[in-house]
C-alpha cells in the first residue's frame, strides 16, 4: 500500500509537473487576452469621447459663427440708422441755413426800405 501510495504521489507530481507549464501558458494567454480586450474597450471609449468633443466643438463653432453674423447684422443696422439720423440732421441744418439766409435777405430788404424812407424824409 505504501508502494501504491508512493506511485500515486509520484504520478500526481509528474502530472502537475507536465501540466504546470501548459497551465501557466494558458493562464498567461488568458491574461493577455483580457488585457487586450480592456485596451480595445478603452480605445473605443476614447474614440467615443473624442467624437463627442468634436461634435460639441463643431456645435460651438456654428453658434459662434451665427452670433458673429447676428452681431454684424445688428452693427450694419445701427450704422444705417446712424447714417439716416445724420442725413436728417444734415437736411435740417440745410433747411435752417436756407431760412437764415431768407431771413437775412428779408431783413436787408427791410433795412434798405427803411433807409430809403429815412433819406426821403430828410
Amino acid at each position: 500500500m505504501k508502494r501504491q501510495l508512493l506511485s500515486a504521489f509520484v504520478l500526481t507530481a509528474a502530472t502537475f509537473a507536465a501540466i504546470a507549464p501548459v497551465a501557466r501558458a494558458a493562464e498567461s494567454k488568458a491574461i493577455t487576452n483580457i488585457q487586450q480586450t480592456r485596451l480595445e474597450f478603452l480605445e473605443n471609449q476614447t474614440k467615443a469621447v473624442e467624437n463627442v468633443h468634436q461634435f460639441r466643438l463643431e456645435g460651438l463653432d456654428t453658434r459662434d459663427k451665427a452670433i458673429t453674423n447676428i452681431q454684424q447684422t445688428r452693427l450694419a443696422f445701427l450704422e444705417n440708422q446712424t447714417k439716416a439720423v445724420e442725413d436728417v440732421h444734415q437736411f435740417r441744418l440745410e433747411g435752417l441755413d436756407a431760412r437764415d439766409k431768407a431771413i437775412t435777405n428779408i431783413q436787408q430788404t427791410r433795412l434798405a426800405f427803411l433807409e430809403n424812407q429815412t433819406k426821403a424824409v430828410r
